[in-house]
């Protein structure tokens, strides 16, 4: 008689965990009607791309070819790129000096050096500023052929606020001689730009 009811009473007891353990497996938190099953994606912000800067680092060169005139010109600013803001006049110099291939002793000069200034931002090019030019006062030009070089320094103006930067198109007219000792010239003119950010102000 106890025997039975030891095995009556498991039961019952047995039963009663069984019921408790169907009633916790009920349906997760996340699988519940109306739960989400990913998160949803947060907004991100629009991160506006870098301006590019060849003059980031202070200084840059450049090596230009016209005809048998080779250039190598150097670009720098005395002005820190902290301070090139669109109302600041900011300042930037060249030194360039010349070879010629093959070398029969004839003379390359510098006619005329020219820079235009275009401002610009991410999207469209803004007026450009008026063009700055060196005529040369000697003829026929300024001597640039190795070891003689020329140098100089062009002043980018105020430009529109909105400008995020400025593309400096150079033009440079050399005129080289026909022979070591002729007073007739050929022109070659090369051609660079570079681009400089516009520093941000508060």
């Amino acid at each position: 008689m106890n025997v039975r009811r030891h095995r009556v009473l498991a039961g019952a007891l047995g039963a009663t965990a069984l019921a408790a353990l169907l009633v916790g497996c009920g349906p997760a938190p996340w699988d519940a009607p109306g739960a989400s099953s990913s998160p949803k994606p947060s907004k991100s912000a629009t991160v506006a791309a870098p301006v590019p800067n060849d003059l980031s680092s202070g200084s840059t060169q450049r090596a230009l070819q016209t005809g048998a005139v080779a250039a190598t010109v150097d670009y720098w600013s005395d002005l820190t790129m902290d301070k090139w803001t669109a109302s600041a006049v900011k300042p930037v110099s060249l030194s360039m000096v010349t070879t010629i291939t093959p070398n029969d002793g004839q003379k390359v000069y510098l006619q005329r050096a020219t820079m235009v200034a275009v401002p610009g931002t991410a999207t469209e090019d803004l007026d450009a500023l008026s063009a700055q030019t060196d005529q040369a006062t000697v003829s026929p030009g300024y001597l640039v052929l190795s070891p003689y070089s020329y140098s100089q320094t062009f002043n980018v103006g105020p430009v529109p606020a909105e400008a995020t930067h400025v593309t400096l198109q150079f033009t440079y007219d050399f005129l080289v001689q026909t022979t070591p000792t002729s007073t007739e010239y050929a022109k070659q003119t090369a051609t660079d730009t570079l681009t400089v950010a516009i520093a941000a102000t508060d």
